[in-house]
């Protein structure tokens, strides 16, 4: 077909071919729809016809006298019962039917009342279980059904069994309650039917269906050519031509009415029109879906930019100085976070750095973290003090925070020479030391407003001595309060420890350390807050 299309030998073949074709997608799609449309209906009116086959069943059974029955009593009574039970398993097709007694302490067990079978429906090898026969519950599903049943009031409870294991053919088992003259669940009557009338009915209808669809084939290529010039080739090539002008155009052209008197073209002519409505439909729900995606994958990309371009990631970043080593690490929770840090050489002497944590997350933080990191960047330059250049920002943040962001900030600047840390906190939490000589602890430090809350906040200066083989260490609060599936927290305690344990190790390996250990605490549970750390070790005059 692909060649008499590809070489177009003549109108006549291309105009079969793309009946053909046409004709055999569209069979496809409207017997893959009827079958399953088919499928179900016939699925619920087999389930419904079980059920009433059971209902009327359970109104045979005198739900008073389960009990008598089982002590052995009434036994002439029981025996019309079971007869008249007998007769209509066999009238009705099915395969079972049986009214148990079920044990109500666990559902697990039931004793047998009545039992007919019908072995002759599906060529089955069911035995007839006894008056009082003990029995476990196949499985927990019946063991549910049967709770549902007695415990819940429910009417009918339907068990399907396509795949029986235990040597059964597929069938389905429908469950009603036998009631007493009180009202009260005295048992449950089941019916067992094969499931091969479904099988067979499927079978069939797939036959006809492919049937029909070679047989519409054949006959539409036959017209075809008898009829090619007056009857099929204008027809052919309007249809042709709107469905080309609808492949370029996409959108809704005029009706093409009735363009033929021909069944199968009429019809063709007709699934062409609504395939162009419905195509147009999902063109336009997928333009507004892949427009959403599209924005909110601008929009995060533009964020991961920002917030990647806004902080130093390039490591050494200072390979030319030997009197001082740092590093840093940030892993938002989403796409993008509301973490930031930074840190740049004043002048030959003075380092300065900063950590902070942005409310919010994702594109607003971002874009927050980047007016904050300019103003900080800014500011520092012109050798004012942490302090001030906090009551600066926060300033600045205030007069245009009509989001009512905030950030909390621990700003520092390093004298590299002496190793004097002049620093500020706004509302941050507290960084740790890790001395060369002794324990890593946390140094507590004044903290002032966060940063964006009020325009009057002001900010005081502390400061921190450093000497050769000390390391600090800032971080933000994703790193003690990360949790674990059981929403434990990680925190300042078992932070202390790790960096304890790696206070000898170089920045790199100290934040290596505690990422690894909140990862190894967390375990599978999921990121809930950005995750940032810092950390500036410096070193004596026989490392320079």
């Amino acid at each position: 077909m692909k060649n008499i299309l590809s070489k177009r030998s003549s109108l006549a073949v291309n105009i079969i071919g793309v009946i053909l074709i046409l004709l055999l997608v569209f069979a496809l799609v409207m017997s893959a729809l009827g079958y399953a449309s088919f499928t179900k209906s016939f699925e619920e009116e087999y389930s419904d016809s079980t059920f009433h086959i059971a209902s009327t069943a359970a109104k045979l059974v005198n739900g008073d006298r389960l009990d008598i029955y089982l002590a052995g009593w009434e036994s002439e009574e029981y025996a019309r019962t079971k007869n008249v039970l007998d007769a209509y398993c066999k009238n009705m097709g099915v395969s079972l039917i049986y009214v148990i007694w079920v044990d109500q302490s666990d559902y697990g067990s039931f004793v047998s009342v009545f039992n007919s079978v019908n072995n002759d429906v599906d060529n089955s090898e069911y035995v007839e279980w006894e008056l009082g026969h003990w029995r476990k519950a196949t499985n927990a599903e019946y063991r549910e059904k049967y709770r549902a049943i007695y415990e819940e009031g429910s009417l009918c409870e339907t068990v399907y069994r396509a795949k029986p294991t235990d040597g059964a053919h597929p069938h389905i088992t429908t469950m009603v309650p036998v009631n007493n003259s009180d009202g009260q669940v005295s048992g449950i009557l089941c019916v067992q039917r094969p499931m091969r009338e479904l099988k067979e009915a499927r079978e069939s209808y797939l036959v006809t269906i492919g049937f029909s669809t070679l047989m519409l084939a054949i006959v539409a290529s036959v017209f075809t050519v008898l009829f090619l010039k007056e009857t099929y080739i204008v027809p052919i090539e309007k249809i042709s031509e709107e469905a080309t002008r609808f492949a370029r155009e996409n959108s809704k052209g005029e009706d093409l009415g009735q363009i033929s008197n021909i069944d199968e073209i009429a019809k063709l002519s007709d699934s062409i029109e609504q395939m162009e409505t419905e195509m147009l439909q999902r063109m336009e729900e997928l333009t507004a879906i892949t427009a959403e995606r599209e924005r909110i994958g601008a929009e995060l990309a533009l964020a991961g930019t920002i917030q990647d371009n806004s902080v130093p990631s390039v490591f050494p970043a200072f390979p030319d100085r030997k009197d001082f080593d740092i590093y840093a690490f940030m892993e938002p929770a989403k796409e993008v976070g509301g973490d930031l840090y930074n840190f740049f050489l004043i002048d030959e002497d003075h380092l300065a750095f900063v950590m902070g944590d942005v409310s919010g997350k994702g594109v607003p933080a971002a874009l927050f973290m980047m007016v904050t990191n300019i103003l900080i960047s800014d500011h520092v330059k012109m050798g004012v003090s942490p302090a001030d250049v906090l009551n600066y920002v926060n300033a600045e943040i205030c007069k245009h925070n009509k989001a009512d962001m905030f950030v909390t900030l621990w700003l520092g600047v390093l004298e590299l020479s002496t190793g004097k840390i002049v620093a500020a906190n706004a509302g941050h939490d507290d960084a740790a030391v890790l001395r060369r000589d002794g324990v890593c602890e946390l140094f507590k430090s004044r903290h002032g407003l966060v940063v964006g809350a009020f325009p009057e906040s002001r900010y005081r200066n502390f400061e921190l001595q450093l000497q050769p083989g000390d390391k600090l260490f800032l971080y933000t609060d994703g790193v003690p309060e990360a949790t674990d599936k059981d929403e434990k927290m990680f925190t300042i305690d078992r932070m202390l420890r790790v960096l304890n344990e790696a206070k000898g190790r170089d920045p790199k390996g100290v934040l290596d350390a505690v990422y690894a250990g909140v990862n190894d605490f967390v375990g599978e549970a999921p990121q809930f807050d950005d995750l940032t750390m810092l950390c500036i070790e410096l070193k004596g005059p026989d490392k320079a």
